[in-house]
């Protein structure tokens, strides 16, 4: 079984949450029993994470060597100029070693659900949506090369893994990719 879920703003990639002040995990979205994450979303990016019961497919999905492209939309502070851009592109030097290159591009303000709580939003400082695509998935990867180019992140949207897409799907709602039908919630 593959699930395509729209992970929100503020919610654990995982089904538990033992920490003291309790926030919210997938166990309160109705997935069907048995799947588990193929790959990690942070707790402050929203946006296309898939879950599966099948080891094999989440190896595939996850694997760097089966270079699997992560598609992203991202709502940085500045204006990015196109030596920044250029950066992103040749691969970004980081603490854990360079990253590989990225496709990117700008990107006209995407049609996105309100984010709860918003991006700050600064009148004399200006912001812009770029499209990163990524072939490997280190720990807040997107985040920590943006910033490297001086371009922090403000919000981060997983719109797409290799194929699969969100496609309309609104935050915290689910489908099945497999073909088969839908699971009640």
């Amino acid at each position: 079984m593959l699930i395509a879920f729209n992970k929100p703003y503020g919610v654990l990639c995982q089904f538990t949450d033992r920490s003291p002040a309790p926030r919210r995990t997938l166990a309160d979205f109705g997935l069907p029993a048995g799947v588990y994450p193929a790959g990690r979303l942070d707790f402050d990016s929203e946006g296309l994470l898939l879950l599966t019961d099948d080891g094999a497919l989440a190896h595939r999905l996850t694997d760097p060597r089966h270079k699997q492209p992560k598609t992203y939309w991202v709502q940085v502070e500045g204006a990015p100029g196109e030596a920044q851009l250029q950066r992103l592109r040749e691969g970004v030097p980081l603490a854990d070693g360079p990253t590989r290159p990225a496709r990117v591009r700008r990107l006209a303000p995407p049609a996105l659900w309100p984010r709860e709580p918003p991006v700050r939003f600064r009148k004399t400082v200006p912001d812009a949506w770029l499209e990163l695509v990524l072939r490997e998935g280190r720990n807040r990867q997107v985040r920590r090369m943006t910033a490297a180019v001086g371009l922090p992140t403000l919000r981060l949207v997983r719109v797409a893994i290799g194929p699969h897409r969100l496609d309309g799907l609104a935050p915290g709602q689910w489908r099945r990719l497999d073909g088969r039908a839908p699971a009640s919630a």
